[in-house]
């Protein structure tokens, strides 16, 4: 355990590593696109850094082809909260109490495995429907067809979806209530947009999704990737992705296909 926190401390000692981490917490990035991010720092230095914080398990990588996917994981960072600071201020620790029975091992110190931390959910949709009309229903329609609601019991629930950079994808059930479910960082309409959201998650979670569209002849290829790191519970890969396959193998096909 003193050597993981050794490695933590290490790891966020240096502004620049901070900062990286700040970059992921909002969606995570491959070493090049940080690499934008410190126009006066090599690239060789960018990935010395995130050597030293993925030492420290503050971040997590999947390879994806020749490009390195760096993620965020919180989960050390809650470490040291809850070695410190927690039993003051239990409330706000208690959703990761229940972390250690997961990660622990026999000699106390993380096991994490990348089926605990990490999940990636790739779907293909074919629609018999035109581009164009098929990304204005996942976004300026989306009102139409997506089921799933965040509102508490016996509240009715609207969506809106503004498909520009910053734009918001929000669920609202009262004049200062409600949720947002994806905030747009990336868009080249009608062939694709990012948006990072928890997506009903819970917790040290981070979570983007990105859909893409092929234009065929007779109709549309839409692409799904989604991907979750941080504190994931077991159940919550295949309950997300079933999920994308009802919203949008069944209820967003039916929507454009019918309309």
């Amino acid at each position: 355990m003193e050597e993981n926190l050794s490695s933590v401390f290490k790891a966020i000692g240096n502004p620049t590593r901070r900062k990286i981490l700040d970059i992921l917490k909002e969606a995570p990035k491959t070493t090049g696109e940080l690499n934008d991010f410190f126009p006066d720092v090599t690239r060789y230095a960018i990935m010395k850094h995130l050597n030293i914080l993925e030492e420290g398990n503050l971040v997590l990588v999947r390879r994806e082809g020749k490009y390195r996917r760096n993620y965020l994981n919180a989960v050390p960072i809650q470490e040291v909260h809850n070695r410190w600071v927690g039993k003051y201020m239990e409330s706000t620790a208690n959703s990761l109490l229940n972390l250690r029975s997961k990660v622990e091992n026999n000699e106390g110190k993380y096991t994490m495995t990348t089926n605990n931390n990490v999940f990636r959910i790739e779907q293909e949709i074919f629609m018999n429907a035109p581009r164009e009309k098929v990304f204005k229903a996942l976004t300026e329609k989306v009102e139409d067809w997506w089921e799933f609601r965040l509102a508490p019991e016996g509240k009715t629930s609207h969506f809106t979806f503004d498909p520009i950079p910053g734009g918001r994808f929000i669920e609202k059930w009262g004049k200062n209530e409600g949720a947002i479910w994806g905030n747009v960082y990336y868009v080249n309409a009608p062939e694709e947009i990012r948006l990072y959201g928890h997506l009903g998650m819970q917790g040290a979670v981070n979570s983007s999704y990105t859909y893409r569209l092929i234009e065929k002849e007779d109709g549309t290829l839409l692409q799904l990737s989604h991907s979750a790191s941080g504190v994931i519970q077991e159940n919550w890969e295949q309950d997300h992705k079933k999920g994308w396959e009802y919203l949008l193998g069944t209820l967003l096909k039916n929507y454009v296909e019918n309309e």
